[in-house]
Parts: structure tokens; sequence; C-alpha cells
């Protein structure tokens, strides 16, 4: 079986697919003068490169890594340089890398503390936002395009703003579980949807078992409040500091798990890693809080020092380049989506968070919540897959989320008084 899904997001070896921005590319590797084996390790190269430039770009402006990921993506792929092209392998290790970032991204939420008004604001204004983006693309003449493109549009970047939140110390202030419950409903929501309504898994029981996914993350939520089990908490940690290592192996088998299911039953392999995330959560909340600490150290060590950022620099090897800078209706609408994620999102989340944050906190709560990118990605490349929308169009939407992860998280830190400097150290 394939680990790449049999859906819209990757499609398995046998089918020729189109990239995530809406670029078809071939199931075999792209010709390209370089080795495979070459190729990725230009692409691990890139990697290591993001942070440095961050470093070096410093003095002048304050860029989150994943942003130059992108971009050095787009500078040694097939449209610039041609050092990397797209394939089977190149497009596995992405979404391994994607699957990781949605696991790391279920694995930060304590739903222990987002429980009662964080989330139930946090869902309140999810739902007010899809409507307000459906009844606008419907009104705007989007057609069959309204449902997955408001889907899009509607979501949070939460995965890539955590890490910078977590490191300016944001989640540890009022706006913490607020922020950690408009990511996650505004990741969560998306996912589902587009797994519900936009899969093509061959098994007829696709619908019943996508929702038993997304049960499986509430019923792992619900359980959170138990507590803790003496015995695992004794197996956990007396391999932790061996070569053992069981709670990272466990995570590893949970989140490959979930994965392959999502792959054979044909929904987005996003859900099932985050819902292996919140799964691995509560179980290691039978580790004492050093120990958890500990373990998510090592989880992060391997996602956004390893995987992870080979998705984001792979998202800008398959980035349709030409068909954005070709197209001037592309460049236009590129500031129309930035304005929509600002206005949809970010002020719905500040306006139904009026009582529950003062106006500061607030407004950097609506600038982080307006932050998206990876199910962007997912739903441009699906609905240019499925014709839905032109495949500039489709490049527009991802290029605006870019613009999205460069902007808002800086202007959110610097409303809540933070040092923006901490953008420039997240490790994505």
């Amino acid at each position: 079986m394939s680990l790449v899904p049999r859906s819209g997001v990757g499609l398995g070896p046998e089918t020729t697919r189109r990239g995530r921005c809406g670029r078809y590319a071939p199931a075999v590797d792209t010709v390209i003068g370089l080795d495979l084996t070459v190729q990725v390790v230009v692409l691990a190269l890139a990697a290591v490169l993001a942070p440095l430039l961050v470093d070096r770009l410093e003095r002048w402006v304050r860029l989150p890594s994943v942003v130059l990921e992108i971009v050095l993506g787009i500078l040694i792929g097939p449209q610039v340089l041609g050092l990397v092209g797209t394939g089977a392998l190149l497009e596995t290790l992405s979404q391994l890398g994607m699957a990781m970032l949605f696991f790391l991204a279920g694995y930060e939420i304590d739903f222990r503390a987002v429980r009662g008004r964080p989330i139930a604001l946090a869902g309140l204004g999810w739902a007010v936002s899809f409507a307000l983006a459906a009844g606008a693309l419907a009104l705007a003449g989007a057609g069959a395009a309204v449902m997955i493109m408001a889907i899009g549009v509607c979501s949070t970047a939460l995965g890539t703003t955590l890490p910078i939140a977590r490191d300016a110390g944001l989640l540890a202030g009022p706006v913490g579980p607020h922020l950690m419950a408009v990511g996650a409903v505004g990741e969560f929501a998306p996912i589902a949807l587009l797994a519900l309504l936009y899969s093509e898994g061959q098994h007829s029981g696709r619908t019943t078992l996508a929702i038993a996914l997304a049960g499986l993350a509430i019923a792992a939520a619900a359980l959170g409040s138990l507590r803790r089990s003496e015995r695992v908490s004794r197996l956990l940690s007396a391999t932790l500091g061996t070569s053992a290592q069981l709670a990272v192996r466990l995570s590893m088998l949970v989140l490959l798990a979930s994965v392959l299911l999502a792959a054979e039953i044909g929904v987005d392999i996003a859900l099932g890693a985050f819902a292996a995330g919140v799964c691995m959560h509560v179980l290691l909340n039978a580790l004492s809080e050093r120990e958890e600490a500990l373990v998510q150290s090592k989880l992060d060590g391997i996602g956004f020092g390893a995987v992870v950022p080979l998705f984001f620099v792979y998202t800008g090897v398959a980035f349709d380049l030409d068909a954005l800078v070709s197209s001037p209706v592309a460049l236009a609408l590129i500031p129309v989506f930035l304005a929509a994620f600002a206005l949809v999102r970010g002020a719905v989340t500040f306006a139904v968070a009026a009582r529950a944050l003062e106006r500061a906190p607030r407004k950097a709560l609506a600038a982080f919540a307006a932050t998206e990118l990876p199910i962007v990605v997912i739903a441009a490349g699906t609905a240019a897959e499925r014709g839905l929308v032109a495949e500039s169009v489709a490049a527009a939407m991802v290029g605006a989320a870019m613009l999205s992860v460069l902007i808002f998280p800086l202007v959110g830190l610097r409303w809540a008084g933070k040092d923006t400097a901490a953008v420039a150290a997240t490790p994505v």
C-alpha cells in the first residue's frame, strides 16, 4: 500500500496527479539532470540553508524559516534552477513531512486548557467565518468551487503559528488557550470537511470511517480529564533515557498507522495525523511534566528538525510560478485572498472574542487566526485538480497564504507586545 493517499492531495504512484498548488506532476520523477538521490540531498540542503539565511537577514527583516523554505524550493525547482523535480519519492517524503506537521499540531493542543469558553468561541467564530466566506464566494460567482475555496480561506495554520507563539511566550498568557482553540478548530474543521467532501477512496464505508477518524480525536480529548495511569507512566518513564525510547517509538507507530489508515480509506492523511497527535498527547499525560516536555522536545526534533521542512521546501518545488507570473489576474488576486484571510478569519475572531479578551490580545489572536498555509495548499491543489479553479488562481491562493505566514505572525506579536525575534528562531 502506498503511503501517498488516493485523494486530491496526493495520489498513488500508479496515478498521474496534480501538484498541491495546481501544477500537474507525473507519478514518475520529473526529468531532471541530477540523480534522484542527489535531488533528495539538495532538498535537505535547502532545509538547512533556510534558518541560516534567516539569521543573516535578521538585521533587516524578521522572517519565519518556513517562508524561506518555500522560496528556496521554488528556486531549486523545475521552473527556476531545475535541480529538483516532482515525483513519487519526493512527494512521499513531502507527505510524511505534512503528516508530522499535523501530528505535532494535534499534539500541541491541551484540551483541558481550551475546553469551555475558548473552544466554544473558536467553534462559533469558525462557523461564522465559513458562512461569510461561502456567501461571498457565491456572490462572486465561484460556482462549484465555493465550498472548497471557503474551506481553504477559513483555515488557520496551527502547526505553523503555535511554535512562533510558544517561543514568544504568548501561550503562557491569557491569549494562549484561545489561540490553541482557534487553531485547533481552524485546522481540524477544514481537514474534516475536505476528507468528507473531496476524498476519492474506493471503499464503500469511506464516509463512515472518516467520521470515525474525526471522532477518534474528540474521544481522546474527552479522555484527557481522566487521572494518570501509574502503570503507563512507569513503562514510558523507564525507557525515556534509554535506547528503547518507547514514548517516541509509540508516537511514530500511532502516526504511521493513522496515516496508512487514512490513505487506505481515501481521506486526507492530515486528518489521521491530527487525530494521532491528539491521542498521543492524552496518552503521554501519564508522564510527569518534565518527562512530557522531554518527549515533546524529541518529537519536535524529529518533526521540525528533519521531515517538516521537506514539506515546505517541496511545496515550493511544486509551486506553479509560471502560471502565477503569466497571469495579471492571478497576481491581482493575491492581495484579494490575503485581505479575505484577514477579514474572514481575523476580523471575525476579533469580534467573537470581544468579551473574553482585552483589545490588544484580541488583535494578536486575530492576526494569528488569519495565518494560513498547509490547508490552503491542500484545498487549492484539490480544487485545481478537479478543474474547479484555474491553475493560476490556485497558485495565487497559495501565494497569499505564504504572505500570511510572513506578515500576520509578526503583526500579532507586535500587537501583543512580544519580541518579534522569536519569529526568526522558530523551527518552521
